[in-house]
């Protein structure tokens, strides 16, 4: 049986599932990362690059953004730095996942707005991890 965690707003009777954007070019890093973050209890919603991420994020914004650094059409970085300059774009808890493995790259990433990142591969584990650090979970 699923169940899925649910969270009041403040000042509302209503719940609302939590909800997870992955954006990552490869079908089958997005396939493993929606078993785990599903496992978590969150809703999730896929893009194969920036441009349909923040076309998605146009309309919704998710609680929280699992995001690749190299992808076609747009890349990792460019969508963080319009994601938060939308309205809300502040909001979602935002971790890169990635090979780079570079301080100065991963400072970027931070300084940017990224909450945090997680190095490729990873797993249940980690990831169930790095979602409690930036107070995901």
């Amino acid at each position: 049986m699923h169940t899925r965690a649910l969270c009041a707003h403040p000042g509302t009777q209503t719940l609302t599932p939590r909800t997870c954007l992955i954006v990552d070019d490869s079908r089958i890093i997005r396939k493993v990362a929606r078993r785990i973050v599903e496992g978590l209890g969150f809703e999730v919603d896929e893009a194969a690059d920036g441009s349909e991420a923040l076309a998605f994020c146009g309309g919704v914004i998710p609680e929280v953004i699992l995001l690749d650094w190299s992808m076609p059409v747009m890349d990792g970085m460019t969508f963080l730095r319009r994601l938060r300059a939308l309205p809300g774009g502040m909001a979602p808890k935002v971790l890169f996942c990635t090979i780079e493995t570079r301080a100065e790259r991963i400072a970027e990433a931070l300084s940017a707005g990224a909450d945090d990142y997680v190095m490729k591969p990873f797993d249940g584990e980690i990831l169930t991890s790095k979602f409690a650090e930036v107070g995901a979970v």
